[in-house]
């Protein structure tokens, strides 16, 4: 098995179509993150110096049997578009085996750190160092049998949704559902609701610096009808109340970057927009809506299929992989001990480096 390292620009039509091929036959595999078009993008968004986007083409007998996108950095590697990427895995032909270290040596690194992992890719859980689960809500017999679903679970969000629906309209005259918006307002509007909210719980400012708005802006101009993404609005009354930009799959869409105004809290419209986008997508070839990383109440309730991801790196004998396990460690050490709050400081110190790491 050989694999060869290319940037994502210069692979040829026959190798996207092959890599687009493969998402399509493995439904778990179909996340726009582990696509061609989210590998291209965030090369282009991040540009040259110190971020390099390269994807490792696994090569078998000749042929491409894997590809798996990476950004390289002087010692170590990173997820492409890290923090901004909701997994990670290798898009591959099935029973393909590869050594992770052997990787991580093709890459000419010494380490590399995943945050997302999908946990169905067995090849990389005995570097593992913690798990965590996504939310997904499968609807491949329309929103109507998923609506029987959830009641039948004995989950009441949807019926929730439409009480707060119909006191929303009651109060506000009217309740209006836009996908497709193209109006750069509202996308301007979304981005200062979700740097607010990053500011008020003392979180990483994501949208402060240059890649991270060019990448946005470039996938909700995009006009590409496999990958880029999608702006839904509710406006309730004549204000727009939620806004949400998901990413585009061949047969998911994934909940990106999602906020709404808190004037409008009693009516949960970040919720209602969810439940418009799911009617919606009836007419649609999508049969799966992403959630996300994030442990929330609404998604465990409207989801009916858990993701399992794991975090954790992959180091060559080095100093880079020394250094990242004895990092873990210490969080691991911390978390034992009976401090409180304390406890859970190496580890958000941790997550809070590999975040400005992914930024720089």
């Amino acid at each position: 098995m050989d694999i060869e390292i290319l940037r994502p620009g210069d692979l040829t039509l026959d190798r996207v179509a092959h890599w687009q091929a493969l998402q399509e036959a493995d439904i778990t595999l179909d996340s726009p993150f582990l696509s061609p078009g989210w590998a291209r993008a965030v090369d282009r968004a991040q540009g040259a110096g110190t971020r390099n986007v390269r994807v490792a083409v696994i090569r078998q007998d000749g042929r491409d049997v894997g590809y798996f996108p990476v950004r390289i950095g002087p010692t170590t590697a990173m997820p492409a578009g890290a923090p901004m990427c909701d997994y990670q895995g290798l898009v591959a032909e099935p029973g393909v085996e590869i050594s992770p270290r052997e990787l991580v040596r093709s890459l000419g690194v010494q380490r590399y750190d995943f945050s997302h992992m999908l946990e169905d890719q067995q090849v990389f859980a005995p570097f593992a160092r913690g798990h965590a689960f996504s939310h997904v809500v499968n609807v491949p017999d329309g929103y109507g049998a998923f609506e029987a679903e959830r009641k039948a679970a004995g989950t009441s969000v949807l019926k929730d949704c439409d009480k707060k629906r119909r006191k929303a309209e009651r109060e506000n005259e009217q309740v209006l559902f836009t996908p497709y918006s193209r109006v750069d307002a509202d996308l301007d509007q979304l981005i200062a609701w979700k740097k607010a909210q990053l500011l008020a719980t003392g979180q990483t400012d994501l949208f402060d610096t240059d890649w991270t708005q060019r990448l946005i802006r470039a996938l909700f101009e995009s006009r590409d009808p496999d990958f880029g993404a999608t702006l839904f609005t509710l406006r309730i009354g004549q204000k727009l109340a939620a806004v949400h930009l998901h990413l585009r799959g061949r047969k998911t869409i994934h909940g990106w970057l999602i906020a709404h105004d808190p004037a409008f809290e009693r009516y949960s419209p970040g919720i209602l927009l969810f439940q418009d986008i799911l009617r919606w997508m009836d007419n649609t070839p999508f049969e799966r809506l992403d959630l996300g990383p994030g442990d929330y109440r609404f998604k465990r309730e409207l989801a009916n299929h858990q993701q399992g991801v794991n975090f954790g790196f992959v180091g060559t004998a080095s100093p880079a992989a020394f250094i990242r396990g004895a990092a873990y460690g210490l969080a691991a050490a911390a978390e034992s001990l009976p401090l409180g709050r304390a406890s859970a400081l190496p580890g958000k110190a941790l997550r809070r480096f590999d975040i400005l790491r992914g930024l720089r």
